[in-house]
């Protein structure tokens, strides 16, 4: 079983800057990428950014100068640094992460959410 248990959302006013961080624990066999995600009230998932174990980021084009993704020696731990936060970056973060677990099975796994407001 794969567990992804996400931090560090919260209320910040704008300008502001949070760090979400995102583990994966259970039966993992290798991790190939892992990502963030979000979704506003009434709108759809969207991408936000992420990163391979090649290192490669990826960004979706709002947040780009403004967020960095980072992981963490083990790989098993992924980051989002959100500065210069805007109200617009209100949303619930998801981590994504692309994996293959123990019964060889690769699939992207979800965490539960965490829920980043920025509001003066």
């Amino acid at each position: 079983q794969v567990q992804l248990v996400e931090s560090g959302g919260g209320l910040v006013h704008p300008g502001g800057s949070l760090r979400l961080s995102c583990a994966a624990s259970g039966t993992i066999v290798a991790i190939y990428s892992m990502g963030w995600y979000r979704q506003a009230p009434g709108k759809m998932r969207d991408f936000v950014a992420s990163i391979n174990n090649g290192g490669t980021h990826n960004y979706a084009d709002s947040v780009k100068g403004r967020f960095t993704i980072s992981r963490d020696n083990a790989k098993t731990m992924v980051y989002l640094q959100m500065n210069n936060l805007k109200p617009e970056n209100t949303a619930v973060y998801y981590c994504n992460v692309d994996l293959l677990s123990s019964n060889y099975r690769r699939e992207g796994y979800w965490g539960q959410g965490t829920e980043v407001t920025v509001s003066s």
